[in-house]
């Protein structure tokens, strides 16, 4: 059964990518957001297997985000994607519950194996 993937980025050419990497593989792509706050809205409304989510977003970035679904949903699974390898940015996104991390630009290879680590 496929896979279900939310996609959280304030960039759309970013969400193109990741969704053409993710349905190239077997993922159905459920939903987009182009922020943290609608990102906790389309999670609530899709219930998706998996979320891939950026942290630098406008109105709520993606740590928050990761925060407010995990506060309903404790057993979501959430990998982050960042451009910035700040450390500590990667610490607390983990703290906070995510499954893994990416760093941008993406290999796809990577997102691959983020995903399968994550959902299989």
């Amino acid at each position: 059964m496929a896979k279900n993937v939310l996609i959280c980025d304030d960039a759309a050419f970013m969400r193109m990518m990741i969704k053409d990497i993710l349905s190239k593989n077997g993922y159905t792509i459920v939903g987009e957001a182009e922020n943290g706050a609608k990102a906790v809205e389309k999670y609530e409304e899709t219930k998706p297997d998996l979320v891939l989510m950026d942290i630098t977003m406008p109105e709520m970035d993606g740590i928050q985000a990761l925060k407010k679904i995990r506060e309903g949903n404790p057993d979501a699974c959430i990998i982050m994607c960042s451009a910035m390898g700040q450390q500590a940015m990667v610490i607390e996104a983990i703290q906070s519950g995510a499954k893994d991390f990416i760093v941008k630009p993406f290999q796809p290879e990577r997102v691959l194996e983020a995903v399968k680590k994550v959902i299989g």
